[in-house]
């Protein structure tokens, strides 16, 4: 369980934030009636263009709290506020990238940069051009026409975070993306991570 002790001294900073998390809680009913406690009075603050690394133990709530603040879940108690907005359902705002690149087969590379840009109506053709700039800057330009079982494992995690990138939120949540690559390809995204990091200079929850 993710407890809000272990953040105190992160929420007792004053600044303007982009994400303000107070009093959150989440608690699930799983079988027989128990209750499984995910998540405890957490509150913290963090600023915009922040990089936030949360550490914990398999199961403690890190994952559970990446999908509050992206408004995947609803919180048992508590408010999470992004931009100054509470939040109550998925926003354009946050960009997610899951611990599994969960990339369509059956679509290109390109063609699964441009899913959320389909799903929220956006500009076809503007966008295009973004996810354009996002692959070459992620050294994938020449793999545009691939289908995602043509690219290694940390070729697909590149994709998935053009993806969360290509409609441009100023937020980024990060769910433990690189855990399943090998140790050489992992320190490899982490150094690409932090290029991506430091060119777009969004708020970053990993």
């Amino acid at each position: 369980m993710l407890s809000g002790e272990r953040r105190q001294d992160r929420a007792s900073r004053t600044h303007t934030g982009a994400i303000h998390a107070t009093g959150v809680d989440k608690t699930y009913r799983a079988a027989r009636g128990r209750t499984v406690v995910a998540l405890s009075d957490i509150n913290l603050s963090v600023a915009a263009g922040e990089f936030l690394s949360i550490v914990g133990p398999s199961g403690c709530g890190k994952s559970t709290f990446l999908n509050l603040v992206a408004g995947l879940l609803p919180s048992s108690a508590g408010t999470i506020t992004v931009g100054g907005n509470v939040v109550a359902e998925p926003s354009t705002d946050v960009g997610i990238v899951f611990q599994n690149a969960l990339l369509l087969d059956w679509r290109t590379v390109l063609e699964n940069i441009m899913v959320p840009i389909e799903v929220m109506g956006l500009a076809r053709k503007e966008h295009r051009e973004a996810a354009l700039q996002l692959l070459e800057m992620s050294g994938l330009a020449s793999f545009a026409d691939s289908y995602p079982w043509q690219l290694s494992g940390g070729m697909q995690r590149r994709v998935a975070i053009c993806r969360a990138l290509v409609f441009n939120p100023p937020i980024l949540l990060l769910d433990e993306p690189f855990g399943a690559l090998d140790a050489m390809t992992r320190d490899y995204m982490n150094i690409e991570l932090m290029r991506i990091w430091q060119q777009y200079r969004k708020t970053v929850i990993l």
